[in-house]
């Protein structure tokens, strides 16, 4: 059986040790499994320097080798997939299978923007003869990023994944509540080839690093995923340096069922994702808006198919939905609960902490709540369902729109017309329509409001890791 990594900084291309910081706990026992390094302000300026000579050489390496070394990363990341999913399900507590396909999810982002890093075209613009107006589109220089604890892999991987493919170098500070993933990735692109530099990982307080790195002169983009509230402080930080941001932040996901749509089907489906990562996804399936005339066959399946989630530890072939990553999400989800319950709501399962031991929490669903309940416009970012019924789709979209945030919705309908309504009138970046698959490596994500900015993955997803310079060349003088 595979054991949990010894946790290190890697920094032009060495590894290296650290103080320890805070230790790394697993949810589903509480024990500790490892403790994170802290870099150094010294290891910071280290991997400043070691990043900048990284994006000298890696810019000058053309897309083709480029997309070669980022491949074949991706195929050992796929021969580890074992080691690494063990790793994630220690540290975050998902069961082992969805550790499987967050591991292939992550090595899908490489795949396909090693593949997009050689499409990175420019143009020729028309002019009078004798001149040239040509468009280049080069890599913007070294990226500071911030991935959070949800998806220890495939978080870092998309934004070392983008800024790899575009030329670019990164330092990336990775989670500490889960660094292993992003602590794999580094050791197969050591493997890989990779120049020494192109890619360095450090751990530490989130502050204290962004506050660093942010203002230094070789950072030229940020990088950011997590909440709205620290999205919204590092922009304003970088927009002091004049420095461009890539934020996608946080969500609160509208549901939009339909009635001309079977509700038993719609509502196990839903029921089923809610439960994916115990909920702790920014464009989880939170707030369902559903059509009075099937309303109640709706919620009747989905607490049927709720109660039947098998809650354990990840580990467990037979568990649906691991604990929750840590004691925090505990401490908020029953909050939103007991205030939804003081305001009325109807709560039909869970709502409390399952045993004394390990992060574990039901998958929850509430009904009838009030527009003012804390739920329907706080994030709850766990496994918790909020339903109400709505008497047109109309409705449902002022009600979906209500909110700040803008990243994910869904629809469940069979209507053209009302596919267009939907698609014209939502306010996100992502709308899914009878599925609730937010994103791809083929498609743009990103947020709308205080969702975010800019765009990860799809074509577009390297347009922020590169600058437009336009060459204007006139052959005589």
């Amino acid at each position: 059986m595979p054991s949990y990594p010894s946790l290190n900084l890697f920094i032009g291309g060495d590894w290296m040790k650290a103080k320890d910081g805070l230790p790394v706990v697993n949810p589903a026992d509480e024990s500790v499994i490892g403790q994170v390094p802290v870099a150094t302000r010294a290891q910071l300026d280290l991997a400043l320097t070691a990043a900048a000579e990284g994006f000298r050489v890696w810019s000058r390496t053309s897309p083709a080798k480029r997309a070669a070394v980022i491949l074949k990363a991706a195929a050992l990341m796929r021969e580890r997939i074992d080691e690494i999913a063990f790793s994630i399900t220690l540290e975050h507590g998902k069961p082992y299978q969805q550790a499987r396909l967050e591991v292939i999810r992550g090595c899908e982002f490489f795949e396909w923007d090693a593949a997009e890093g050689q499409r990175a075209y420019g143009r020729v613009i028309p002019s009078e003869p004798g001149i040239r107006y040509v468009v280049l589109h080069q890599p913007i220089g070294m990226v500071a990023a911030f991935s959070p604890w949800n998806f220890p892999m495939s978080q870092p991987a998309r934004k070392i994944a983008g800024a790899l493919a575009a030329g670019c170098s990164i330092i990336i500070k990775a989670s500490e509540e889960t660094p292993a993933g992003a602590l794999h990735i580094a050791r197969a692109f050591q493997d890989a080839g990779l120049p020494a530099g192109v890619l360095n990982l450090v751990f530490g307080i989130p502050s204290e690093i962004s506050s660093y790195l942010i203002p230094q002169a070789q950072t030229r983009l940020i990088a950011f995923t997590g909440s709205t509230a620290v999205g919204k402080h590092l922009t304003e930080l970088a927009s002091r340096h004049m420095k461009p941001v890539l934020m996608e932040l946080g969500g609160h996901a509208p549901v939009i069922v339909c009635d001309d749509v079977d509700p038993v089907a719609a509502a196990k489906v839903s029921a089923v994702r809610k439960a994916r990562n115990a909920g702790q996804v920014c464009t989880s399936p939170t707030r369902f808006f559903v059509q009075e005339a099937i309303y109640e066959r709706f919620l009747d399946a989905f607490v049927a198919q709720a109660r039947t989630v098998r809650v354990g530890d990840g580990m467990d072939p037979a568990t649906e939905m691991g604990p929750l990553a840590n004691h925090r999400r505990i401490d908020a989800l029953e909050a939103l609960v007991a205030d939804a319950r003081a305001k009325g709501a109807r709560i039909h399962t869970g709502g409390e902490r399952l045993g004394n031991r390990g992060y574990f929490f039901p998958l929850t669903v509430v009904s009838d709540l009030p527009d003012d309940a804390r739920a329907m416009h706080e994030e709850p970012f766990g496994p918790l369902a909020l339903i109400n019924p709505v008497s047109s789709v109309e409705e449902a979209i002022g009600k979906a729109n209500a909110l700040p945030f803008g990243l994910a919705a869904y629809a469940f309908t069979h209507s053209a017309r009302n596919a267009d309504m939907l698609a014209d009138g939502i306010e996100a970046g992502t709308l899914s329509i009878n599925t609730l698959e937010a994103s791809v490596a083929e498609t743009p994500f990103g947020g709308v409001k205080d969702s975010g900015y800019g765009r990860e993955g799809g074509a577009e997803g390297l347009a922020h890791y590169m600058v437009v310079k336009n060459v204007s060349h006139r052959m005589t003088i």
